[in-house]
């Protein structure tokens, strides 16, 4: 489930944006341990309610970002220093890399399988 942000209006959100708010990439690391096994293409990952604007942005993110957004994520908890959250994100980096050099074999009708690839 998405992490919802409720603000006054965009530019606070993009003042956490700019000075690397921790809450961010925490609710966009979870969201997406929480997803590792989906078979959606997109990925709702934050909900930015602006108050004064009346306006709500939704952040999606691609399957196959996963694991480069995990990894861009990871340093933001080295500095924070939630080191167990960090073997996590490493661990579901890994998982996600193995996933995607692993052919996909599909049967079809006649007996006979086929091996795909994303």
């Amino acid at each position: 489930m998405a992490t919802e942000f409720r603000l006054n209006n965009s530019e606070e959100f993009q003042d956490m944006v700019e000075r690397r708010d921790f809450s961010i990439a925490k609710a966009v690391v979870e969201t997406l341990l929480a997803n590792l096994n989906t078979r959606k293409q997109h990925i709702h990952v934050i909900t930015v309610v602006c108050l004064e604007e009346n306006a709500e942005y939704d952040i999606t993110l691609e399957r196959k970002y996963f694991a480069d957004t995990l990894q861009e994520n990871l340093k933001y908890y080295v500095e924070n220093e939630q080191y167990e959250d960090c073997t996590r994100i490493v661990e579901a980096i890994n998982y996600l890399k193995e996933k995607q050099n692993t052919p996909k074999t599909t049967r079809k009708k006649n007996g006979k399988s086929k091996t795909i690839s994303d």
